[in-house]
């Protein structure tokens, strides 16, 4: 879902934007197979059960192309009841809000906020103030917001801060179970990919049940530069856009990822910082390469189990924890294969996705152009390939 978006142009031209973004396929839609795992319903990080995702894209005159998209584990009260979580970082040049927290003891207590970043700090005061207001936290006093960021300044006036609490908020109240528009959006609205417009995206694959039947689901907000390839066809190369191209303004290596993982596999804090770093595997797939201006970053949790903020004093603190029997190490492998394939994926969608976006100082991105990428994947024999090779069971 996605919250209204703030225009200073005739509706006319939003309705028309919409029906492009529509037109656009996703990956999958388009041909593109990735890995032998079958994915979820909704092919999204929405499939992992409990976990909504809503957008608030700001959108104003020729200059401001930016937003906020929200990430939400459960529909409780998150402080009270906080989820096991872990953040792995690949190349630390980001604003990641709450990390050293998550890192110390384990936990995330507010939705995941994505926005760019000078928006960090107005966003974090927007997720501690929705916190504050829930009701049975009258009491609480310190809030370890967690907010991600890429910088969209190269389309949007991220110097105006334009920003503000109400579309951190609008985005949380926006947020469903349902379809995640992908693309143009939200925290992607100003954001460009391996010489690219880039954008929100997002994916989900379902391991089958002799292998436990867990969901893992992606969501990647992407803005950085490297060589695009897709599903190892060199498709940057092809089309003449990549890093190192001097002949090609505009496909340069800044920028950075922020990766969203979720699943419903009952993991340890020490595992899902082990899933969190096989997610930069599929980056690395895609092309990317976490260049030195790039911040690249995974927040990865678990809905199987909630942690609860106070344990009474009269109470065995034994007794009201989750009494859940945790994946032993031996059964993170298929979770890592699960985790590659989603983000790589993911990735994709928010290539396939995006449309193209001019903003600050005249500057546009072009999108992917759909059927030369097609005509490449045929060429190298990349399109429409077996989802699931044979002997893989998914029962």
């Amino acid at each position: 879902m996605s919250c209204t978006f703030t225009l200073l142009f005739l509706g006319v031209a939003m309705a028309a934007y919409a029906q492009v973004e529509n037109s656009r396929p996703r990956a999958r839609e388009a041909g593109v197979q990735v890995g032998i795992l079958p994915r979820g319903q909704l092919n999204a990080i929405t499939d992992v059960a409990g976990v909504r995702v809503g957008h608030c894209t700001v959108w104003q005159g020729d200059s401001v192309r930016t937003g906020v998209t929200a990430i939400v584990p459960h529909s409780g009260n998150l402080f009270q009841e906080k989820i096991p979580a872990a953040i792995y970082c690949g190349n630390a040049f980001g604003k990641l809000a709450g990390y050293t927290q998550v890192e110390e003891l384990g936990t995330i207590e507010t939705p995941i906020a994505l926005t760019n970043t000078l928006a960090v700090p107005i966003a974090m005061q927007a997720l501690i103030k929705h916190t504050l207001a829930q009701p049975g936290n009258e009491n609480v006093f310190s809030v370890n917001a967690v907010v991600g960021e890429t910088n969209d300044g190269g389309l949007n006036d991220i110097r105006g801060l334009h920003v503000k609490e109400e579309h951190v908020l609008q985005a949380l109240s926006s947020a469903s179970r349902g379809a995640i528009a992908e693309g143009s959006v939200g925290a992607g609205t100003g954001t460009s990919c391996l010489g690219f417009k880039g954008g929100v995206g997002t994916s989900s694959r379902v391991l089958p049940k002799d292998f436990g039947g867990y969901t893992v689901g992606a969501l990647v907000q992407t803005n950085y530069g490297g060589i695009l390839t897709i599903t190892g066809a060199p498709v940057g190369r092809e089309l003449g856009k990549f890093y190192m191209n001097e002949r090609v303004r505009g496909a340069d290596d800044k920028g950075s990822c922020m990766i969203v993982v979720a699943t419903d596999a009952p993991l340890s804090t020490r595992n899902l910082k082990r899933l969190a770093k096989r997610a930069l595997l599929g980056l690395a797939h895609t092309g990317g390469f976490m260049s030195n201006g790039s911040g690249d970053y995974v927040i990865a949790f678990t809905t199987a189990y909630r942690i609860p903020y106070a344990v009474p004093r009269e109470e065995s603190a034994v007794g009201l924890l989750p009494s859940v029997r945790l994946l032993h190490d031996e059964m993170m492998t298929p979770l890592f294969l699960a985790v590659v394939e989603a983000t790589e994926e993911a990735v994709y969608n928010s290539l396939f996705k995006a449309t193209t976006v001019s903003g600050m100082n005249g500057r546009t991105r072009e999108a992917l152009p759909i059927e030369r990428t097609i005509e490449i994947l045929k060429k190298y024999q990349m399109l429409n390939l077996k989802e699931r090779l044979p002997g893989v069971s998914t029962k």
